[in-house]
C-alpha cells in the first residue's frame, strides 16, 4: 500500500491526496490484499481515551454498533492493539470466546479476527480491525501478517501528515462491495429472470442489508404475498410470521461466517418452509422450500418481536451486560460504566449516586475535571428537587436535551456540572428498590428518541444489578476487615533483645474472612510468640481464632511452660465443641542466653537464618492439630538463637499453592532469606510477603511473623 506523496514541493497534489476518503481508501485495500470481507477504521480521541469508528467495509455497520465507541481499556482487540501497539490476532470461534468472551457472546459465529494499531512512533492515531470467514486457518500467515502492519504502518504515516497540516480527518461514509461483474455476458438481464421464474422453488436475492432486492414467482406463492410488497424490505419486517430475532440472526451469521446458513420457519396455519442462504461480500442469495419433513414436529409459533432496530439494541444490551458482570466493589461498577457504557451510548462523563440515612451519596464519577463540581451534591437530602434526586426516588428516568430544557423544568437550580449541555438520569432499580441512579453527560446537546432511551433504561437495570451486587461485597468486605483486624494485634511491642515484625494478607479470591492468626506476649525477662492457623474462611473461624489467640496469652500470662500452653489451648479447643481444628507454634524467646523453646501442633515447621547467612528449616518435635484429642502432647525444641539471627514463623498460605511442591517453595524462601535477611525487619517483612505474591497464585490467607535476636541483647 502506497504512503502518498512524500515531502517536497508539491503541496496542491499532496493537498488533493488528503483530500480524498483517506480512511476508506485504505481499509478497502487492506481488505483486497489480504481477501478480509469486512472490517473497521477506528480513529483515537483526542481529548480522552475512546476509539470512534470512522469508517466501516463490507457489512451493515449495524453489526458493530456495540463498539462504535470504545474505551481503550475495554478487554476488545482493537482496544488491545492501540493500548499495546500490536497485532492481536483471534483465530476462530473457540480462541473469541476464550480471549474476548463479550464479543462472542453478542457474535457467536465461525469468523477470524485481526486488529492492528494505527501508530508512529510517537503517537497512535487509532487501530483497524479485519475480519475473515470462518474456513479461514487459525494461524495468521506471515504474508497475510506483513501486509496487514505495512498497510497500517502507511495509514499512521498519513494521518501524521494530515496533523502536521491541520487537515481534518473524520469519519467516512462506509464501503460496501461492489457487485461482481455478470458471469456470461450472452446472458441478459430479461432472460435470466424468465429463467429464475421456471424454477420450482423459491429464490430471493437480500442486499447486505437484508432488504429484498429480487423475488422468483414461486418464493411470491410460498411466502402468500405479492412483489410490490416486499422489494426494498426485509423479510423479517415484511413477512409477519418471519418477525423473530432467530431468523434475522442466520442473517447476521451467515453474512459473518460467509457460510451457507440455514433455518425452517412456520407459514400459518400449518405449511413449514425451509430457508437456506449463500452470502458473498455483495448479499446473500435465499432458496426457500417446502420442509415436509418437519411438518408434522411441534414447533412454537415464533413471537412478535420489537422493530428493526432491536439487533443493535440486543447487540449492546448483551455485550454491556457481560461486561458489568465483571464487576466486583462499586468503583469496579463506577469504572465498567465509565469504560464500557459511556463510550458505547456517546456520553463524555458519568457520575453514580447512591442514597444512605436519607441524603444522596456520590459513590462514584469519571469524566469531570473538577471533582468538586460533583462532590458538592454529596450529602444533599432526598427532598431536594433535583434530577438526581427525583430519580432515584421516583424510579423514573429522566432525559434533558439541553441545558434549556434542564433548566426550564428546575428552574433557580444550578444542579448541572459547567461544560455539559444533555443528561439522561437512569433510575438504577433492583430487587424492586432504588439502588442508586446513573447520569450521563454529554458535551453537546443530544436529543434522546425512544429506541434510545429504551436501550439507556435497559443499561440502567443492568447497573443496578451489578451495583447491588457490589454493595453488598463491599459491606461485607468492611465486616470481614474490621472483624480480622480487630482479631489480630493492632502492634507489636517486644522487649528489649528482640526485634519483630508481622504481615498478614487475605486469599486473593474472593473476600472471605480468615482464620491464620500471629501474637507477641511479652512476660520479662522472656518473650513468647504464637501463630497459628483455624481451619476454614468465615466468621466462625475467625471468632475460634480470637478465642484461641485470648487462651494462648491468658496461659502464657500465668507462667505455664510451651508444652503446657500447647495442651491447655488444644483441651480449650474441644471443649469448646467446635468441629475446626487448628494448626499452632508456639515458642519462648531467651534472647539473654541466646536460645528459643519451641512447641508445634501440625504447623509448618519454622526457618532460622543464621548471622553468615546460612538458612535451615527447623526439625522440631510435634504433636496432632490442636482440637482432635484431648490427651495429646506438644514435646518442645530448644534451638540456639544467636544474635543476629532471624526466625520466620509463617502459615501454609505463604508457601503452599497448586501445582508446586512444597520443598521448592521452601527452598526458594530460604534463597531469599539467605540474601536479603539482613535487611531491616519491616522491610525483610514487605520482601517475604511480595516475594510469595510474584511467584504464585495466593489461594489461602498468609501470616508472617519475624523474630530478629539483637546483637548486645
Amino acid at each position: 500500500m502506497s504512503d502518498g506523496p512524500g515531502p517536497g514541493p508539491a503541496p496542491a497534489a499532496d493537498r488533493t491526496a488528503v483530500a480524498q476518503p483517506l480512511l476508506s481508501f485504505a481499509l478497502a485495500t487492506m481488505l483486497e490484499e489480504v481477501h478480509a470481507h469486512s472490517g473497521a477504521v477506528y480513529l483515537l480521541r483526542p481529548d480522552r481515551p475512546v476509539l470512534e469508528m470512522a469508517v466501516h467495509a463490507g457489512m451493515p455497520r449495524a453489526f458493530a454498533a456495540p463498539w462504535e465507541r470504545v474505551g481503550l481499556s475495554a478487554p476488545i482487540p482493537v482496544a488491545d492493539a492501540a493500548r499495546e501497539r500490536r497485532l492481536v490476532w483471534v483465530g476462530g470461534e473457540e480462541a473469541m470466546a476464550r480471549s474476548y468472551p463479550r464479543i462472542a457472546v453478542v457474535l457467536p459465529y465461525p469468523f477470524a479476527l485481526a486488529a492492528m494499531p494505527v501508530a508512529t512512533e510517537s503517537r497512535v492515531y487509532g487501530a483497524v480491525f479485519v475480519i475473515w470467514p470462518g474456513v479461514h486457518p487459525p494461524d495468521l500467515s506471515e504474508g497475510e501478517r506483513a501486509h496487514l502492519m505495512a498497510a497500517c504502518n502507511g495509514l499512521a504515516r498519513r494521518l501524521e501528515r494530515a496533523a502536521a497540516k491541520n487537515l481534518p480527518i473524520g469519519p467516512e461514509a462506509d464501503v460496501l462491495a461492489v457487485p461482481a461483474p455478470d458471469a456470461a455476458g450472452t446472458l441478459g438481464p430479461v432472460e435470466a429472470v424468465r429463467m429464475v421464474s421456471r424454477l420450482p422453488y423459491g429464490l430471493m436475492s437480500l442486499d447486505l442489508y437484508g432488504r429484498i432486492a429480487f423475488v422468483n414467482t414461486a418464493a411470491l406463492e410460498m411466502l402468500g404475498t405479492m412483489a410490490e410488497e416486499l422489494l426494498g424490505t426485509v423479510p423479517w419486517e415484511s413477512v409477519p410470521w418471519l418477525n423473530d430475532p432467530m431468523y434475522e440472526e442466520r442473517y447476521r451469521g451467515a453474512l459473518i461466517s460467509q457460510q451457507v446458513t440455514s433455518f425452517v420457519a412456520l407459514r400459518p396455519p400449518g405449511e413449514w418452509l425451509s430457508f437456506r442462504m449463500y452470502p458473498s461480500t455483495t448479499g446473500l442469495s435465499v432458496r426457500i422450500t417446502r420442509a415436509r419433513a418437519v411438518a408434522d414436529m411441534a414447533y412454537e409459533t415464533p413471537q412478535t418481536a420489537p422493530a428493526a432496530s432491536r439487533l443493535v439494541t440486543i447487540s449492546q444490551v448483551l455485550g454491556l451486560a457481560a461486561a458489568l458482570t465483571e464487576a466486583v466493589g462499586v468503583q469496579d461498577v463506577v469504572q465498567l460504566v465509565w469504560d464500557e457504557v459511556t463510550p458505547a451510548v456517546g456520553g463524555q462523563a458519568v457520575v453514580i449516586l447512591g442514597s444512605q440515612g436519607g441524603r444522596l451519596h456520590v459513590l462514584g464519577h469519571r469524566g469531570y475535571g473538577d471533582p468538586r463540581i460533583v462532590e458538592r451534591f454529596h450529602g444533599l437530602p432526598l427532598t431536594e428537587r433535583t434530577p438526581g434526586t427525583h430519580a432515584l426516588t421516583s424510579g423514573v428516568p429522566a432525559f434533558f436535551d439541553s441545558r434549556e430544557q434542564l433548566e426550564r423544568l428546575y428552574p433557580g437550580r444550578h444542579h448541572t456540572p459547567d461544560g455539559f449541555a444533555a443528561w439522561a438520569y437512569l433510575p438504577l432499580i433492583a430487587s424492586g428498590r432504588p439502588v442508586g441512579t446513573c447520569v450521563l453527560a454529554y458535551a453537546e446537546p443530544h436529543v434522546f428518541p425512544a429506541d434510545e432511551r429504551a436501550v439507556l433504561t435497559s443499561l440502567g437495570g443492568l447497573i443496578a444489578q451489578a451495583l447491588e451486587r457490589a454493595q453488598l461485597y463491599d459491606a461485607k468486605h468492611r465486616l470481614a476487615h474490621g472483624l480480622q483486624q480487630a482479631l489480630l494485634p493492632s502492634s507489636l511491642a517486644p522487649p528489649p533483645g528482640i526485634e519483630a515484625a508481622a504481615r498478614y494478607l487475605p486469599a486473593t479470591h474472593g473476600m472471605d474472612i480468615g482464620g491464620d492468626f500471629y501474637d507477641l506476649v511479652p512476660t520479662l525477662p522472656l518473650t513468647s510468640a504464637v501463630i497459628g492457623d483455624v481451619q476454614g474462611h468465615n466468621v466462625t473461624a475467625a471468632g475460634l481464632m480470637g478465642q484461641i489467640r485470648t487462651g494462648v496469652r491468658a496461659y502464657t500470662t500465668v507462667g505455664q511452660a510451651p508444652h503446657e500452653v500447647m495442651s491447655s489451648t488444644n483441651r480449650l479447643l474441644i471443649d469448646l465443641g467446635s468441629e475446626l481444628f487448628a494448626s499452632c507454634l508456639y515458642l519462648r524467646l531467651d534472647p539473654a542466653h541466646g536460645r528459643a523453646v519451641m512447641a508445634r501442633a501440625g504447623h509448618p515447621p519454622p526457618l532460622l537464618r543464621r548471622p553468615d547467612g546460612r538458612v535451615r528449616v527447623l526439625d522440631l518435635a510435634g504433636g496432632p492439630l490442636l482440637g482432635i484429642d484431648a490427651a495429646a502432647a506438644y514435646p518442645t525444641t530448644e534451638v540456639p538463637l544467636a544474635p543476629g539471627s532471624v526466625l520466620v514463623l509463617y502459615t501454609d498460605g505463604l508457601v503452599e499453592s497448586p501445582g508446586i511442591d512444597i520443598e521448592d517453595a521452601l527452598a526458594d524462601l530460604g534463597s531469599l532469606l539467605s540474601e536479603i535477611g539482613d535487611r531491616p525487619l519491616e522491610q525483610l517483612a514487605d520482601e517475604v510477603v511480595r516475594h510469595s505474591a510474584e511467584v504464585r497464585r495466593r489461594t489461602d490467607d498468609v501470616a508472617v511473623l519475624l523474630l530478629r535476636a539483637c546483637p548486645g541483647a
